[in-house]
Protein backbone atom coordinates (compact mmCIF):
# COMPACT_ATOMS: atom_id res chain seq x y z
CA UNK A 1 0.00 0.00 0.00
CA UNK A 2 1.01 3.44 -0.86
CA UNK A 3 1.52 5.34 2.34
CA UNK A 4 1.85 9.46 2.30
CA UNK A 5 3.76 10.35 4.94
CA UNK A 6 4.74 14.03 5.08
CA UNK A 7 0.97 14.05 6.35
CA UNK A 8 -0.50 14.47 9.47
CA UNK A 9 -2.70 10.95 10.83
CA UNK A 10 -5.06 10.72 13.78
CA UNK A 11 -3.37 8.70 15.84
CA UNK A 12 -6.36 8.93 18.81
CA UNK A 13 -9.16 11.12 20.70
CA UNK A 14 -7.32 13.59 22.41
CA UNK A 15 -9.50 12.85 25.53
CA UNK A 16 -8.27 9.24 25.79
CA UNK A 17 -4.71 9.79 26.40
CA UNK A 18 -4.10 10.16 29.99
CA UNK A 19 -1.21 11.89 31.26
CA UNK A 20 1.93 9.86 32.29
CA UNK A 21 0.21 7.00 30.45
CA UNK A 22 2.20 5.78 27.28
CA UNK A 23 -0.54 4.81 24.26
CA UNK A 24 0.79 2.26 21.88
CA UNK A 25 -0.35 1.82 18.29
CA UNK A 26 0.99 1.22 14.72
CA UNK A 27 0.53 3.89 11.75
CA UNK A 28 1.40 2.56 8.08
CA UNK A 29 4.08 0.38 9.74
CA UNK A 30 5.28 2.61 12.28
CA UNK A 31 4.90 1.17 15.95
CA UNK A 32 4.64 4.57 17.66
CA UNK A 33 4.08 5.15 21.37
CA UNK A 34 2.36 8.34 22.68
CA UNK A 35 2.38 10.50 26.20
CA UNK A 36 1.40 12.99 27.64
CA UNK A 37 4.81 14.37 30.01
CA UNK A 38 3.61 14.62 33.53
CA UNK A 39 4.23 18.84 32.88
CA UNK A 40 1.70 18.26 29.98
CA UNK A 41 3.91 18.19 26.58
CA UNK A 42 3.01 15.98 24.24
CA UNK A 43 5.51 13.65 22.91
CA UNK A 44 5.33 10.73 20.17
CA UNK A 45 8.39 8.18 20.04
CA UNK A 46 9.53 5.42 18.29
CA UNK A 47 7.84 2.04 20.09
CA UNK A 48 11.30 0.86 20.33
CA UNK A 49 14.30 0.79 22.41
CA UNK A 50 17.63 1.10 20.76
CA UNK A 51 18.65 -2.12 23.44
CA UNK A 52 17.12 -5.09 22.73
CA UNK A 53 14.12 -3.43 20.64
CA UNK A 54 11.41 -3.71 23.64
CA UNK A 55 8.25 -1.78 23.15
CA UNK A 56 8.93 1.48 25.15
CA UNK A 57 5.23 1.46 25.36
CA UNK A 58 5.65 -1.01 28.21
CA UNK A 59 7.79 1.72 29.97
CA UNK A 60 7.06 4.12 32.47
CA UNK A 61 7.02 7.98 32.05
CA UNK A 62 9.23 9.48 34.41
CA UNK A 63 8.58 13.90 34.91
CA UNK A 64 9.34 14.51 30.59
CA UNK A 65 11.00 11.50 30.18
CA UNK A 66 9.72 7.84 28.97
CA UNK A 67 11.89 4.70 30.88
CA UNK A 68 12.26 1.37 28.99
CA UNK A 69 11.00 -0.93 31.84
CA UNK A 70 13.23 -3.79 30.34
CA UNK A 71 16.76 -3.12 31.35
CA UNK A 72 16.29 1.14 32.44
CA UNK A 73 17.18 3.10 29.46
CA UNK A 74 15.37 6.56 30.04
CA UNK A 75 14.62 8.83 26.89
CA UNK A 76 14.16 12.73 27.02
CA UNK A 77 11.11 13.92 24.80
CA UNK A 78 13.65 14.20 21.64
CA UNK A 79 14.73 10.07 21.47
CA UNK A 80 17.85 11.60 22.99
CA UNK A 81 18.71 8.51 25.53
CA UNK A 82 19.50 10.37 28.65
CA UNK A 83 20.25 7.50 31.06
CA UNK A 84 21.63 4.24 30.98
CA UNK A 85 21.85 2.51 34.09
CA UNK A 86 24.94 1.80 35.44
CA UNK A 87 26.60 3.30 32.71
CA UNK A 88 27.75 6.91 32.60
CA UNK A 89 28.63 6.80 28.75
CA UNK A 90 25.84 7.20 26.39
CA UNK A 91 26.75 6.50 22.51
CA UNK A 92 25.65 8.95 20.28
CA UNK A 93 23.55 6.18 18.91
CA UNK A 94 21.46 5.96 21.19
CA UNK A 95 18.02 8.03 20.48
CA UNK A 96 14.56 7.21 19.15
CA UNK A 97 12.81 8.90 16.36
CA UNK A 98 10.69 11.42 17.87
CA UNK A 99 8.00 12.46 15.97
CA UNK A 100 5.87 15.68 15.44
CA UNK A 101 2.98 15.76 17.19
CA UNK A 102 0.15 18.29 17.55
CA UNK A 103 -3.06 18.17 19.69
CA UNK A 104 -6.38 20.03 17.32
CA UNK A 105 -9.74 19.67 17.38
CA UNK A 106 -9.98 16.59 19.54
CA UNK A 107 -7.20 14.39 18.06
CA UNK A 108 -3.93 13.67 18.24
CA UNK A 109 -2.05 13.95 14.85
CA UNK A 110 1.03 12.24 14.20
CA UNK A 111 3.70 13.47 11.65
CA UNK A 112 5.45 10.55 10.27
CA UNK A 113 7.12 12.00 7.06
CA UNK A 114 10.44 14.81 7.35
CA UNK A 115 10.14 16.70 10.68
CA UNK A 116 11.31 19.66 8.99
CA UNK A 117 8.42 20.00 6.39
CA UNK A 118 5.85 19.07 9.59
CA UNK A 119 3.60 22.73 9.29
CA UNK A 120 0.62 22.73 11.72
CA UNK A 121 -1.17 24.41 9.24
CA UNK A 122 -1.70 21.23 7.29
CA UNK A 123 -3.74 19.74 9.70
CA UNK A 124 -7.84 19.57 8.30
CA UNK A 125 -10.07 21.92 10.00
CA UNK A 126 -11.98 19.25 11.62
CA UNK A 127 -14.87 20.06 13.94
CA UNK A 128 -13.72 19.02 17.35
CA UNK A 129 -15.73 18.93 20.88
CA UNK A 130 -14.31 22.07 21.85
CA UNK A 131 -16.26 23.74 19.28
CA UNK A 132 -19.10 26.04 20.63
CA UNK A 133 -21.62 25.43 17.88
CA UNK A 134 -22.07 21.87 17.48
CA UNK A 135 -23.24 19.04 19.80
CA UNK A 136 -21.08 15.71 19.21
CA UNK A 137 -20.80 12.30 19.17
CA UNK A 138 -17.75 10.11 18.50
CA UNK A 139 -16.68 6.51 17.89
CA UNK A 140 -14.12 4.40 16.06
CA UNK A 141 -13.78 1.53 14.25
CA UNK A 142 -10.53 -1.30 13.36
CA UNK A 143 -11.19 -2.79 10.24
CA UNK A 144 -9.21 -5.59 9.18
CA UNK A 145 -8.53 -4.39 5.54
CA UNK A 146 -6.46 -1.89 3.21
CA UNK A 147 -7.12 1.26 4.41
CA UNK A 148 -7.60 2.32 0.48
CA UNK A 149 -10.96 0.67 0.41
CA UNK A 150 -12.39 2.66 2.69
CA UNK A 151 -10.83 5.84 0.94
CA UNK A 152 -12.42 4.56 -1.95
CA UNK A 153 -15.73 4.32 -0.44
CA UNK A 154 -15.75 7.73 1.16
CA UNK A 155 -14.97 9.22 -2.24
CA UNK A 156 -17.76 7.43 -3.58
CA UNK A 157 -21.35 8.06 -2.09
CA UNK A 158 -22.93 6.04 -4.88
CA UNK A 159 -23.10 3.25 -2.07
CA UNK A 160 -25.32 4.78 0.25
CA UNK A 161 -28.03 3.66 -2.00
CA UNK A 162 -27.34 0.30 -1.74
CA UNK A 163 -25.44 -0.30 1.53
CA UNK A 164 -27.13 2.03 3.39
CA UNK A 165 -30.77 2.36 2.91
CA UNK A 166 -31.98 0.58 6.27
CA UNK A 167 -29.72 3.10 8.40
CA UNK A 168 -29.15 6.42 6.47
CA UNK A 169 -32.29 5.70 4.50
CA UNK A 170 -30.71 6.80 1.46
CA UNK A 171 -32.90 5.91 -2.05
CA UNK A 172 -31.26 5.33 -5.65
CA UNK A 173 -31.18 9.15 -6.53
CA UNK A 174 -27.51 9.20 -4.57
CA UNK A 175 -26.94 6.74 -7.41
CA UNK A 176 -28.38 8.17 -10.07
CA UNK A 177 -26.86 11.64 -9.76
CA UNK A 178 -23.17 12.65 -9.90
CA UNK A 179 -21.34 15.11 -7.61
CA UNK A 180 -19.08 17.68 -8.91
CA UNK A 181 -15.79 16.87 -8.06
CA UNK A 182 -12.87 19.47 -7.93
CA UNK A 183 -9.21 18.87 -6.99
CA UNK A 184 -7.87 20.46 -3.90
CA UNK A 185 -3.90 20.79 -3.55
CA UNK A 186 -4.14 17.77 -0.89
CA UNK A 187 -7.61 16.70 -0.99
CA UNK A 188 -11.03 16.67 -3.42
CA UNK A 189 -13.87 18.14 -2.87
CA UNK A 190 -17.41 16.91 -3.60
CA UNK A 191 -20.79 19.04 -3.78
CA UNK A 192 -23.93 18.00 -5.26
CA UNK A 193 -27.77 18.05 -4.30
CA UNK A 194 -30.25 15.56 -4.04
CA UNK A 195 -33.63 16.07 -4.68
CA UNK A 196 -36.42 15.05 -2.58
CA UNK A 197 -35.27 12.94 0.21
CA UNK A 198 -36.80 12.00 3.10
CA UNK A 199 -36.75 14.53 5.58
CA UNK A 200 -35.89 11.98 8.44
CA UNK A 201 -34.41 13.64 11.76
CA UNK A 202 -35.23 16.52 10.29
CA UNK A 203 -38.77 16.53 10.13
CA UNK A 204 -41.84 14.61 8.04
CA UNK A 205 -41.82 16.95 4.96
CA UNK A 206 -39.75 15.84 2.21
CA UNK A 207 -36.41 17.77 1.45
CA UNK A 208 -33.29 18.81 -1.04
CA UNK A 209 -30.73 17.75 0.39
CA UNK A 210 -27.16 19.87 0.43
CA UNK A 211 -24.35 17.47 0.39
CA UNK A 212 -20.69 19.17 0.49
CA UNK A 213 -17.86 17.54 1.87
CA UNK A 214 -13.85 17.32 1.28
CA UNK A 215 -11.46 14.40 1.77
CA UNK A 216 -8.33 15.38 2.63
CA UNK A 217 -4.63 12.77 2.34
CA UNK A 218 -4.33 11.19 4.53
CA UNK A 219 -7.87 10.23 4.46
CA UNK A 220 -10.01 13.01 6.44
CA UNK A 221 -13.33 13.63 5.75
CA UNK A 222 -14.96 16.88 6.64
CA UNK A 223 -18.61 17.19 6.18
CA UNK A 224 -21.26 19.70 6.58
CA UNK A 225 -24.47 18.62 5.65
CA UNK A 226 -28.10 21.15 5.39
CA UNK A 227 -31.63 20.53 3.94
CA UNK A 228 -33.84 22.80 2.20
CA UNK A 229 -37.43 22.82 0.83
CA UNK A 230 -38.21 20.55 -1.99
CA UNK A 231 -38.02 22.44 -5.22
CA UNK A 232 -34.68 25.01 -3.85
CA UNK A 233 -32.13 22.94 -5.90
CA UNK A 234 -34.31 23.41 -9.05
CA UNK A 235 -34.64 26.42 -8.47
CA UNK A 236 -31.03 27.12 -7.73
CA UNK A 237 -30.18 25.46 -10.83
CA UNK A 238 -27.64 23.21 -9.08
CA UNK A 239 -25.81 25.88 -7.50
CA UNK A 240 -24.42 25.98 -3.68
CA UNK A 241 -26.84 27.68 -1.36
CA UNK A 242 -25.94 31.11 -0.40
CA UNK A 243 -24.99 31.51 3.15
CA UNK A 244 -27.85 32.96 4.01
CA UNK A 245 -30.70 30.70 2.15
CA UNK A 246 -32.91 29.45 5.37
CA UNK A 247 -32.00 25.79 5.81
CA UNK A 248 -32.52 22.84 8.72
CA UNK A 249 -31.27 19.55 9.82
CA UNK A 250 -27.44 21.15 10.11
CA UNK A 251 -24.72 18.88 11.32
CA UNK A 252 -20.82 18.37 10.65
CA UNK A 253 -19.23 14.81 10.40
CA UNK A 254 -15.10 14.77 11.02
CA UNK A 255 -14.31 11.40 10.10
CA UNK A 256 -10.32 9.86 9.89
CA UNK A 257 -8.91 7.17 8.62
CA UNK A 258 -5.39 5.73 9.56
CA UNK A 259 -3.39 2.58 7.85
CA UNK A 260 -2.32 0.72 10.90
CA UNK A 261 -0.67 -1.93 8.58
CA UNK A 262 -1.26 -2.88 4.65
CA UNK A 263 -4.05 -5.08 5.98
CA UNK A 264 -5.68 -3.15 9.13
CA UNK A 265 -7.05 0.07 9.60
CA UNK A 266 -8.55 2.48 12.58
CA UNK A 267 -11.76 4.64 11.96
CA UNK A 268 -12.32 7.71 13.89
CA UNK A 269 -15.75 9.50 13.20
CA UNK A 270 -17.71 12.30 15.01
CA UNK A 271 -21.30 13.91 13.97
CA UNK A 272 -23.46 16.12 15.53
CA UNK A 273 -26.22 18.75 14.99
CA UNK A 274 -25.60 22.74 15.22
CA UNK A 275 -26.39 24.05 18.36
CA UNK A 276 -29.61 25.93 16.08
CA UNK A 277 -30.82 23.17 15.00
CA UNK A 278 -30.81 20.06 17.46
CA UNK A 279 -29.44 18.71 20.84
CA UNK A 280 -28.58 16.00 23.03
CA UNK A 281 -31.26 13.84 21.50
CA UNK A 282 -30.67 14.43 18.16
CA UNK A 283 -27.26 13.79 18.57
CA UNK A 284 -27.86 10.47 20.20
CA UNK A 285 -30.01 9.45 17.26
CA UNK A 286 -27.51 10.05 14.89
CA UNK A 287 -24.74 8.52 16.61
CA UNK A 288 -26.59 5.48 16.77
CA UNK A 289 -27.75 5.87 12.87
CA UNK A 290 -23.69 6.24 12.20
CA UNK A 291 -23.24 3.13 14.61
CA UNK A 292 -25.35 0.94 12.09
CA UNK A 293 -24.20 2.17 8.74
CA UNK A 294 -20.74 2.48 9.49
CA UNK A 295 -21.15 -1.13 10.69
CA UNK A 296 -22.30 -1.72 7.37
CA UNK A 297 -19.68 -0.59 5.68
CA UNK A 298 -17.18 -2.28 7.66
CA UNK A 299 -18.99 -5.77 6.95
CA UNK A 300 -18.56 -4.86 3.33
CA UNK A 301 -15.42 -3.60 2.58
CA UNK A 302 -13.77 -6.24 5.20
CA UNK A 303 -15.53 -8.75 2.61
CA UNK A 304 -14.26 -7.00 -0.03
CA UNK A 305 -10.72 -7.59 1.58
CA UNK A 306 -11.29 -11.24 1.50
CA UNK A 307 -12.43 -11.64 -1.73
CA UNK A 308 -9.44 -9.11 -3.53
CA UNK A 309 -6.81 -11.53 -1.27
CA UNK A 310 -7.77 -14.74 -3.50
CA UNK A 311 -6.83 -13.26 -6.37
CA UNK A 312 -5.09 -9.72 -5.87
CA UNK A 313 -3.57 -8.87 -9.16
CA UNK A 314 -7.70 -8.83 -10.59
CA UNK A 315 -8.19 -4.75 -11.22
CA UNK A 316 -11.31 -3.54 -10.58
CA UNK A 317 -13.25 -2.05 -13.48
CA UNK A 318 -14.26 1.70 -13.27
CA UNK A 319 -17.12 3.35 -13.22
CA UNK A 320 -18.33 7.07 -13.96
CA UNK A 321 -19.05 7.78 -10.60
CA UNK A 322 -15.43 6.94 -9.54
CA UNK A 323 -13.91 10.18 -10.71
CA UNK A 324 -13.60 10.88 -7.30
CA UNK A 325 -12.19 8.14 -6.20
CA UNK A 326 -9.44 7.81 -9.51
CA UNK A 327 -8.55 11.88 -8.47
CA UNK A 328 -7.84 11.16 -4.81
CA UNK A 329 -5.48 7.73 -5.74
CA UNK A 330 -3.72 9.79 -8.04
CA UNK A 331 -3.46 12.64 -5.52
CA UNK A 332 -1.69 10.17 -2.94
CA UNK A 333 0.37 8.41 -5.74
CA UNK A 334 2.03 12.03 -6.81
CA UNK A 335 2.42 13.03 -2.79
CA UNK A 336 4.47 9.69 -2.21
CA UNK A 337 6.08 10.00 -5.54
CA UNK A 338 7.57 13.58 -4.47
CA UNK A 339 8.14 12.42 -0.93
CA UNK A 340 10.25 9.36 -2.30
CA UNK A 341 11.96 11.95 -5.05
CA UNK A 342 12.85 14.39 -2.02
CA UNK A 343 14.24 11.44 0.33
CA UNK A 344 16.51 10.20 -2.93
CA UNK A 345 18.08 13.54 -3.09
Amino acid sequence: MIHVRNAWHVACWAMDLQVAKPFALTMAGDPVVIFRTEGGRLVALEDRCVHRLAPLSLGRCEGESLRCMYHGFRFAADGTCVEIPGQDMIPASARVRSYPVQERHSWIWVWLGDPAKADPALIPQAVGFDDPDYILGRGQLDYAANAQLIHDNLCDFTHLAFVHPASFGADEEWARTRPKVTQLPRGVRFERWVRNQSGGRSGPERVDVWSCYEYHAPGILLMPTASYPVGTADRLGDAPPPPDLPKRGVTFTSQAVTALTDTTSRYFFSWGPHRDHGDEALRDLLMGLAAKAFAEDKTMIEAQQRVIDIDPSRSPMPATFDKGVVLYQRLVERLAREEALEAAG
